[in-house]
């Protein structure tokens, strides 16, 4: 019997290609995410470690209360501008992972077909085997007897 081959082999390396690069942009909007989570994370520690430093200064000026409230509008400014970039970043990973699921879905199809054929060969094979194995005990049981008689 010949060797196994499946037919949708190029196929399934281009399918397990396509869901490899699904999943690497999946990790990269991932990381666009927890990007933008850290950078409003080091924002609000900025803002709060400002606010503690200006309030611990002696003599506070009218100066230093004014670019304190500049200050405070840029924290707010740039909280609003994170948190658009966050949504944006978060609907990117949702559209990513519904492809990547797909590319999953369509890989595991083809790799179940290729596991199906392949039990249908092996089946295919015992059989083979066995009326070869059945072949060769009834040709030598036939060659014992035409012996035996002479």
């Amino acid at each position: 019997m010949k060797a196994f081959r499946f037919s949708l082999e190029k196929a399934l390396d281009w399918r397990r290609a396509e869901l490899d690069l699904a999943e690497l942009r999946f990790q990269q909007l991932t990381a666009a995410v927890a990007a933008v989570d850290r950078e409003m994370e080091e924002l609000e520690t900025a803002g709060a470690q400002t606010e503690i430093t200006v309030r611990d200064w002696s003599p506070v000026s009218g100066h230093d209360l004014a670019a304190l409230g500049s200050f405070r509008l840029h924290v707010r400014k740039k909280r609003v501008d994170l948190a658009a970039r966050r949504v944006e970043c978060v609907t990117r990973q949702t559209a990513g992972r519904s492809v990547m699921l797909e590319a999953r879905r369509r890989f595991r199809l083809l790799e179940r077909l290729k596991e199906r054929r392949l039990a249908e060969w092996r089946l295919a094979l015992d059989k083979e085997l066995q009326e070869l194995a059945s072949e060769s005990y009834l040709a030598g049981w036939a060659r014992r007897m035409h012996t035996a008689k002479e």
